[in-house]
């Protein structure tokens, strides 16, 4: 049996996409539901998210290649979590300038201009935790 060729770069960038296309649309179905108990589930997105997704995983990937071994994990998660915090602001700032910012956390405790939020360090940082076990 040959040995299996690695994705390329815009294979992994696709398969990352994806999947934080679906997280995002899980979270806002499960944030739904805790927050209004809507049954329903409605989760939602914007098609920006598979750019955004897609783009930063992929920079992570490249993070993780570098910091393995130089650093210990939880540090790596922090860098992480960091970098998630500066990708997301700058994405969200840039689609402002256009009326296309999807998200608006002005309504959080903790916000920076409604486009980050302090209140989502946690699950950012426990996500790359995870990341970083598969």
């Amino acid at each position: 049996m040959a040995s299996a060729e690695p994705l390329t770069a815009l294979s992994r960038w696709y398969l990352y996409a994806i999947h934080g296309y679906f997280c995002e649309v899980m979270f806002t179905a499960a944030w739904e539901f805790v927050v209004n108990l809507n049954w329903k589930f409605p989760g939602v997105t914007s098609v920006w998210a598979l750019f955004i997704y897609g783009t930063s995983i992929l920079i992570v990937e490249r993070m993780y290649l570098r910091l393995r071994g130089r650093c210990p994990l939880l540090l790596r998660c922090l860098i992480y979590t960091l970098w998630t915090y500066l990708w997301e602001f700058t994405t969200g700032f840039i689609l402002r300038q256009f009326n296309a910012c999807p998200w608006d956390y002005s309504q959080f405790d903790f916000d920076f201009m409604g486009l980050i939020t302090l209140e989502y360090a946690v699950p950012w940082f426990c996500g790359a935790l995870i990341m970083e076990q598969f």
